[in-house]
């Protein structure tokens, strides 16, 4: 967590602690399971929506389109719509969300690293 020495100088916004700051909204919004997958499926790539909806397996319509909205809000993924019949829409992670996207990398890399002690964990856990 981020001490008091290191907010010195920020604005309250910044402070994650304080329920009230835009940080910590922020930070809700994209660490949720569902962002953070959509962020990771992106990558560097452009996808439509079917084709995001298939990378991000057990997502349903209504929460792809909702974390795609909030995502497009916070300046991370740009939407372009093609004036076609139907209409093509198609994803993109912006420069902020491609920094976002490698916090993810490592959070992923994490997770594949430490599986099998958190297998463990949990079955000791449950015992």
């Amino acid at each position: 967590m981020v001490t008091k020495q290191l907010l010195k100088g920020l604005p309250e916004d910044a402070d994650l602690r304080r329920a009230d700051s835009l940080a910590r909204e922020i930070f809700s919004d994209v660490a949720n399971k569902w962002a953070l997958l959509i962020i990771e499926a992106l990558g560097e790539r452009t996808l439509r929506f079917s084709e995001l909806r298939n990378e991000v397996e057990g997502v349903s319509h209504k929460m792809l389109t909702q974390n795609l909205r909030m995502l497009e809000r916070n300046g991370l993924v740009d939407r372009k719509v093609y004036p076609t019949v139907p209409p093509r829409v198609e994803y993109t992670l912006t420069g902020p969300g491609r920094g976002l996207r490698a916090t993810v990398d490592a959070m992923c890399g994490w997770t594949h690293q430490h599986l099998g002690h958190i297998e463990n964990a949990r079955r000791d856990f449950d015992a």
